[in-house]
């Protein structure tokens, strides 16, 4: 069953996402952090605000790099986990998955609360709770009918929500300049808490959380057009860099700081009112209440792409693969709103506890990803990419990542018990899948023990249970090599048999027309088959030429997804872009 639902889903023909829809699906969340991340930043770095908003908007242009790079040279969905998979083993990219899913829970409910609390804000007789459930559904039906159409809908939140920053940035600057800069002036008269240092280091931490959503581009890259992910990268950093810290020195410019926390749920629909009347106040509210079910939007995109791929990876359930008529993994999208109403109504709409979850699991994806390009540099140095980020513009990245982190947790302590309440469990449920068959045979031994005595009470024998072994380890695996020693092809027998659940792989090498069989890589071959007595290897050697057409014919001739294919890092010279051979991994 698990083998036929891998290979059940066939390459989708789906249009790709050019910029604007891609910049709008991640933008979307990212630029909406301009409801919220002013005010935080106000209220720990005071009249210094925008200047820890400009330091982010420095950080995020080193990430700019950072990203481009690892999704450059393994252009797959999965984002940090897809990086981390191909350079590390399967165990640390799970991890990486598991706090990019708590990400993305948090974001979808956060949001989705924030909009319903900005729509009762305008309607007082509206169930916040009843509500927010129904935002959910609607964005789980959206992604169920295809990113196409929920793209569209993406689009006009965005220019939306950008039209309306721009609106209040210009209405709020002829306020400041018709009635002049006395509160601006009063604001920076007041003292800080502590230092000026202190000041910036903190307001720059709280402010860190506003650029969550940059991440969530790569975990749809192969959704998006050839040179699409690049200027999503430098759309969103433009969006933050400009629009929060112009925001922050609007907000200081037009009411006095101590009124900053009073309204922080809504700071920019109070600001508007003040600056441009009712009218203005109700378009804010309404913007945010949109730009915010975008960010939902965004949440179902990305873990969609992420648990798709991480299940063709064996670490999820294979059921969440079945497909619908229009191709679209809805159990993924049914599972993900599950798993978010569940959260809210466990926190009864009290969204603090879920802060926790998102601060800490957004900065250390954050923070993986600088991890993923270190060791992109290191194991795959001749992978193919079409730009580096610099050695000390990864090391600055990663610093601030942490400094946000410490500063995070200063702040709130209380944050990381909430944060391991969440993903002790989602580690755990991976983890038993990856351990799953050594589990089953623990499981057989205790009811081989017992099965006598009891064997009309169980729901299953030791029997079953080792079929059920057996069917798992019967999914072959393919490495292609070009010749390679002994001790490469070494490295993937002990990648494979330390990562995967499998005792049969197929070693493929390819030759062409004048080419003749290695004898000497056929003696080396059958050396490493006696070395490991658990796997099974085939050595194969076949006429052709390597390449996407090749890949696709004995993906289905032998029943083998691609994701179970292995190559050695390519070089400069070859032909093909790692995203045109259908999802292969890199293992040497």
């Amino acid at each position: 069953m698990e083998k036929n639902l891998t290979n059940s889903i066939s390459p989708t023909h789906a249009p790709k996402l050019t910029e604007l829809p891609a910049t709008a699906i991640c933008g979307n969340d990212i630029t909406s952090s301009c409801l919220y991340v002013s005010a935080l930043a106000i209220i720990y770095a005071g009249q210094y605000a925008w200047v820890a908003l400009l330091l982010v908007g420095a950080v995020l242009f080193l990430f700019r790099r950072i990203y481009a790079e690892v999704v450059g040279a393994l252009p797959l969905n999965g984002g940090a986990y897809n990086a981390l998979l191909n350079t590390t083993n399967k165990r640390t990219a799970s991890l990486a998955a598991c706090l990019t899913l708590l990400s993305y829970m948090a974001t979808a409910v956060i949001s989705a609360s924030e909009a319903m609390h900005y729509v009762h804000h305008l309607w007082a007789n509206l169930p916040v709770i009843v509500a927010t459930v129904g935002l959910l559904a609607l964005f789980m039906g959206l992604t169920i009918l295809g990113i196409g159409e929920s793209s569209m809908v993406a689009v006009i939140i965005f220019l939306t929500h950008i039209a309306t920053l721009t609106l209040l940035i210009i209405v709020g600057g002829m306020y400041v300049f018709s009635h002049g800069l006395d509160t601006f002036l009063l604001n920076y008269r007041q003292p800080v808490s502590g230092s000026i240092w202190q000041a910036l280091f903190f307001g720059f931490a709280a402010a860190m959380l506003g650029i969550s959503g940059f991440e969530s581009s790569a975990n749809f890259v192969e959704e998006q057009a050839p040179g699409v992910f690049p200027k999503t990268l430098r759309n969103m950093w433009l969006a933050v860099t400009i629009f929060n810290p112009l925001t922050a020195l609007l907000v200081l410019g037009i009411i006095p700081m101590s009124q900053v926390e009073p309204h922080q749920t809504a700071l920019l629909a109070y600001v508007g009112e003040i600056a441009g009347g009712n009218w203005l106040g109700i378009l804010i509210s309404v913007d945010a209440a949109m730009v915010l079910s975008g960010a939902v939007l965004t949440s179902y995109v990305g873990v969609t792409g992420l648990v798709h791929r991480m299940t063709l990876d064996r670490c999820l359930p294979q059921i969440l693969l079945k497909t619908n008529r229009r191709g679209t993994a809805f159990l993924i999208m049914i599972g993900f709103f599950l798993l978010c109403v569940s959260i809210l109504l466990i926190t009864k709409g009290d969204l603090g506890a879920l802060a926790g979850v998102y601060t800490i699991s957004f900065l250390s994806v954050m923070g993986l990803f600088g991890v993923g390009n270190i060791l992109l540099k290191v194991r795959r140095d001749r992978l193919p990419r079409p730009v580096k980020a610099s050695g000390i513009a990864i090391l600055i990245a990663l610093l601030a990542v942490a400094g946000a982190l410490i500063g995070n947790a200063i702040l709130n302590p209380a944050y990381l018990l909430v944060f391991l309440k969440y993903f002790v469990p989602a580690v755990s449920i991976v983890f038993i899948m990856l351990y799953r068959t050594t589990l089953l045979r623990y499981l057989a031994y205790i009811v081989q023990q017992i099965e006598h005595g009891f064997k009309t009470d169980l729901p299953f024998s030791s029997y079953s249970l080792k079929r059920l072994i057996m069917e798992i380890n019967s999914q072959q695996f393919i490495f292609f090599t070009k010749g390679d020693n002994i001790a490469n092809i070494n490295k993937v027998m002990r990648y494979i048999e330390e990562n995967e659940d499998t005792r049969r792989i197929k070693i493929v090498n390819i030759l062409g027309e004048n080419d003749t069989p290695p004898k000497k890589l056929m003696h080396e071959v059958d050396v490493l088959d006696r070395a490991y007595p658990d796997l099974d290897v085939d050595f194969i050697v076949m006429k052709g030429h390597f390449g996407p057409d090749l890949i696709q014919e004995l993906s289905k001739k032998w029943n083998i997804p691609k994701n179970f294919m292995f190559i050695g890092s390519p070089g400069d010279r070859f032909v093909y872009g790692l995203q045109e051979l259908g999802g292969v991994r890199l293992v040497i």
